[in-house]
């Protein structure tokens, strides 16, 4: 996840309207903290191989980080009684 540098090398801090962007029927496997200013902060595994690095677009205040996304399976109980 490519977010805005925190003063934590494994957390990120990101816009809500980017959750708009994961894949359809996935889901992030990390803790969203709300900052209460448009953003979530969210920590992972910072990325840190310079391959890996180059392939991202980067901007000087931005880092990132790996999180686990998931397979959403379950869409709610009125959904599981049919």
């Amino acid at each position: 996840m490519q977010g805005w540098v925190t003063g934590d090398p494994g957390k990120v801090e990101i816009p809500h309207l980017l959750l708009g962007f994961v894949e359809a029927d996935t889901f992030l496997g990390v803790t969203l903290s709300d900052t209460g200013r448009g953003t979530f902060t969210l920590s992972g595994r910072p990325v840190t191989d310079s391959e890996t690095l180059s392939g991202l677009d980067l901007a000087e205040d931005e880092g990132a980080i790996e999180v686990p996304v998931s397979e959403r399976k379950f869409y709610g109980v009125a959904a599981a009684a049919r």
